[in-house]
């Protein structure tokens, strides 16, 4: 396991570490944000690609996170 900093928030490092294995879902959340952002007066939103890309984020980095307690 790679260098954790105690005097920092613990989660956000793993998910750091986590954020590579996650590039298919932050692709997809990216090219939804383009989407929408090309649509003037859309009513799309990007809320389940967000939704997806955290879930998988936080089912990568938790395990770490809860093994790392003391």
């Amino acid at each position: 396991m790679p260098d954790i900093d105690p005097n920092t928030d613990q989660l956000t490092q793993f998910r750091e570490i986590c954020e590579p294995k996650m590039a298919k879902f932050k692709e997809a959340l990216e090219e939804c944000n383009e989407r929408v952002n090309g649509k003037p007066g859309t009513l799309e939103t990007c809320h389940q690609e967000m939704i997806d890309y955290i879930n998988q984020l936080d089912h990568c980095a938790m395990p770490k996170a809860f093994k790392s307690l003391k």
